[in-house]
């Protein structure tokens, strides 16, 4: 019996990725996909969308902790 193959597709470039323990970086092409992905995230210009756009600095009370 073959197993069937799942692909997904890059978040970043869109190329078809084998989901398997073969593609190191997925969902990911390539490391290089990975690495601008990861830029991205580190320059926060993505972002996982909130209720609130609380940052850091903004007091919390203890009930949020």
């Amino acid at each position: 019996m073959q197993q069937e193959v799942m692909t997904v597709a890059c978040p970043q470039c869109g190329k078809d990725v084998i989901w398997d323990e073969l593609s190191p970086w997925r969902p990911f092409c390539s490391k290089r996909c990975q690495l601008i992905d990861l830029g991205e995230w580190a320059a926060e210009e993505k972002r996982i969308p909130s209720r609130d756009d609380m940052n850091d600095s903004d007091n919390w009370s203890e009930e949020d902790r």
